[in-house]
């Protein structure tokens, strides 16, 4: 009864090596550590745009106590925040290309509106003097650039991955466990979330 127990272990545990090293041949464990690493790299940058989206009633109050009678502006910003805030980020949104169109659009409506807050600070002397609105604004910068780097570091990741689902014969596990390629950042939304609004002092 031991020697059939020992055997039965044996031939148990010789199939489970044998399935790991083809599952690792295959590429299995390549989806798993790039599929994570995008949604790592997808994590900041969520990150990110949270960070940027509680900085926007401080500043929106801020201009509103130099500024109230921009009321179309003000309120431009504060309902764009709040569509970015309301939409889900979910795992699912790499996954769908709709989903991820969706989330660009939102954030590229709150970048156009804070650029236009700014552009309406300009012409506020007093507001642009003030050092909470300058340490805000100073703040708004730091994490627009910090939004840039987290999403080139996302784009790069999903590159890795896509080229890895599209590979042969890597290509043929993608199919069996169901890997798709991820969408990224789209050439024309690019440039809208990506430009920072700008801040100059100077004027």
């Amino acid at each position: 009864m031991t020697n059939s127990f020992f055997y039965r272990w044996t031939r148990l545990l010789g199939g489970a090596v044998l399935a790991g090293a083809l599952l690792s041949g295959c590429g299995y464990n390549d989806f798993q550590t790039k599929d994570e690493a995008t949604k790592a790299a997808w994590s900041e940058v969520v990150n990110q745009y949270q960070r940027r989206a509680d900085l926007i009633p401080n500043l929106v109050n801020t201009v509103k106590g130099y500024a109230s009678h921009e009321s179309a502006t003000l309120e431009a910003v504060t309902r764009a925040r709040a569509q970015a805030t309301s939409f889900q980020i979910t795992p699912e949104v790499l996954n769908n290309p709709e989903a991820f169109q969706k989330f660009q659009q939102v954030q590229g409506e709150l970048s156009g509106a804070l650029s236009r807050l700014m552009m309406v600070s300009e012409k506020y002397p007093d507001l642009k003097a003030d050092t909470s609105f300058r340490d805000l604004q100073s703040q708004l910068e730091g994490t627009e650039n910090r939004i840039t780097v987290a999403r080139q570091r996302y784009i790069a990741s999903v590159q890795d991955y896509n080229v890895t689902v599209r590979q042969f014969p890597k290509n043929l596990t993608a199919m069996v466990f169901g890997y798709e390629t991820k969408p990224s950042f789209t050439v024309e939304n690019e440039k809208a979330i990506s430009t920072a609004p700008t801040v100059d002092f100077g004027k």
